[in-house]
């Protein structure tokens, strides 16, 4: 029942709503035109709702100018993202998506911010494939990205094993039992068939409703110390609460998101907020109750003020709460006391408290491919044909080859040392701590490069770093083509965000936890000013920093930038 005390923003609905409600639960006409083989798109209304079956219609735009001068229609592709809680996959399944890029993508896969895979380069006449050979693989794309709950991510601590498997387990019901109820999916890729005599008006979402949420919508489990998920960006966050080795229930924290758009100051990153405690068994209970109160309040007006932060924000964090509780039918207990201080992976071989070994691979970027001098694609392949334990993808796009048993840990080891696989310890700790997304030349969004461009910066940042004696100081660095946030870039340390072709701003002082949002140093510069400034700023960090103090906190201290601890104040 909606609380008359609370409204939600007047003004008309948006393209979207309207997409929405006229779409029989996400069917639209998607049936029909994935089957013309007129042209390789497919009209605008249908590809809004593309996205909630898990993709999104691109264009390689390296080839647009080309093709428009030759009058052919834009190189149209279908970017495909997997739904997989806490970014655990079997080696079967590994092999199907390496399979499947080899035979309809173009050839690589993309880890991505939020533990799953995804795949470019698909075309239209091969969506329906790709998605039916996924679901024998007993994954699906449902839900992956749209108006909905996405990819729900976890902690990716292969050493603190029995902790992970219950918090996995929890990250998997709710990324279950939170998907649409809709039947669009079946029907449409897997051929399922509509149940005869049903009218489609009868069709009902318990909990979305016919019009879903105003956005999306992602949740992330946090296990003290780590903070690997970046779990105060995320609009629901659970920080797990471990007394006694036993998992004692979950703090909760609501609000947090990273989009902006430049030039809106309407618009801004924000920290999820700690409101309370609730146990292991309440917890998709609150997750349900709080996506009720997104959809019952958020902005169906203006998409880029209907993120839950700004419904959190512009109620209030305490009438939130207490919408909350009184959907509830109970109170949450006070929160209880925790503590992050990494947020990285930990590379190499580790031995988990069950006896099990697990190894972390650096994947640069995120992008699995065979590359000059390093089969990177290859070598996973070959190790995953014969590795009985599972694949864990983090939230940094890296790659945990786990639970490997004492027995097998040899054959393991002799892959990675024949295909030359890396655990990147040689590289800097700033390039360890970066993260990129895609970017150019497939994301529609993009105003600069970022994946392709990112590694290429770190190489002449690094020769900064050695001058400097740093190379072995995290700093967490991320960049990304356009304010959307992919890559979370209002939480690095050092953050880009693209502005135009070559051109970026540049953020500073984030928390290297994760608690506190970068703020804005520099507008508008290309590499040359970029240098520059971080030639100074690494100089002034190894002469004036305090002992064990991150480079995010010495620019707050030092007085280079003003600390963010509310994305409200972003941009003052």
């Amino acid at each position: 029942m909606v609380n008359k005390l609370l409204t939600a923003p007047d003004g008309p609905p948006s393209d979207v709503e309207d997409i929405k409600e006229r779409s029989n639960y996400l069917r639209g006409t998607l049936k029909e035109v994935m089957q013309d083989r007129i042209s390789a798109g497919i009209p605008d209304d249908d590809n809004r709702l593309m996205k909630h079956h898990g993709s999104y219609l691109q264009d390689d735009r390296d080839l647009r100018n080309e093709r428009q001068k030759q009058k052919l229609e834009p190189a149209y592709q279908f970017m495909l993202r997997v739904r997989m809680a806490g970014g655990v996959a079997k080696p079967e399944q590994w092999l199907v998506m390496d399979d499947l890029a080899q035979k309809y993508g173009n050839g690589t896969l993309k880890l991505t911010t939020r533990q799953t895979f995804q795949m470019h380069g698909i075309l239209k006449w091969n969506m329906k494939q790709t998605i039916q050979e996924i679901h024998a693989s007993m994954l699906d794309t449902i839900a992956a990205c749209g108006d909905v709950n996405r990819n729900v991510m976890c902690n990716s601590i292969p050493y603190q094993s029995h902790i992970h498997s219950e918090v996995y387990e929890w990250s998997r019901k709710l990324s279950d039992d939170l998907l649409p109820r809709t039947r669009a999916y079946h029907e449409i890729w897997l051929d399922e068939e509509k149940v005869a005599g049903t009218p489609d008006t009868e069709e009902v979402e318990p909990m979305y409703g016919a019009l879903y949420l105003p956005r999306k919508f992602k949740i992330g489990i946090a296990v003290p110390p780590s903070n690997d998920i970046d779990v105060f960006s995320q609009d629901l966050g659970f920080i797990a609460i471990v007394e006694e080795g036993k998992l004692t229930g979950f703090n909760v924290a609501i609000g947090g998101g990273m989009g902006m758009s430049h030039g809106d100051k309407a618009t801004y990153p924000q920290l999820a907020k700690v409101i309370g405690f609730c146990s292991p068994h309440q917890i998709v209970d609150v997750a349900e109750k709080i996506i009720t109160i997104q959809r019952d309040y958020g902005n169906r007006s203006v998409r880029k003020n209907a993120r839950f932060k700004y419904t959190v924000d512009r109620l209030g964090l305490d009438a939130v709460k207490a919408e909350l509780e009184n959907r509830l039918g109970w109170n949450l207990e006070e929160a209880k006391s925790y503590h992050f201080d990494n947020n990285g992976d930990r590379y190499g071989w580790e031995k988990g408290m069950d006896g099990k070994w697990h190894f972390t691979l650096f994947v640069e970027g995120g992008r699995v491919a065979d590359f000059d001098g390093y089969q990177l694609m290859t070598g996973l392949r070959e190790i995953a044909k014969v590795h009985k334990g599972d694949i864990r993808l983090t939230a940094n796009q890296n790659l945990i080859i786990s639970n490997v048993s004492s027995h097998q840990k040899k054959k393991i080891s002799d892959l990675i040392d024949r295909y030359g696989l890396t655990d990147g310890k040689h590289y800097s700790a700033l390039r360890r701590s970066s993260l990129a997304c895609v970017a150019l030349p497939t994301c529609g969004l993009a105003m600069a490069e970022a994946e392709r461009y990112l590694p290429v910066l770190i190489d002449k940042i690094e020769a900064i770093v050695d001058e400097n004696g740093l190379r072995n100081e995290e700093i967490t660095i991320r960049m990304t083509g356009c304010p959307n946030g992919c890559a979370r870039h209002a939480l690095g340390e050092i953050g880009f965000i693209g502005k135009a072709p070559g051109k970026y701003n540049m953020y500073l002082g984030a928390a290297f936890d994760g608690s506190r949002l970068s703020k804005m140093y520099r507008e508008n510069i290309g590499e040359e000013e970029i240098l520059s400034e971080l030639r100074v700023l690494l100089s002034r960090y190894a002469k004036e920093r305090t002992e064990k103090e991150h480079f995010g906190d010495f620019v707050v201290r030092a007085g280079v930038v003003k600390a963010v601890t509310d994305g409200t104040n972003f941009h003052d």
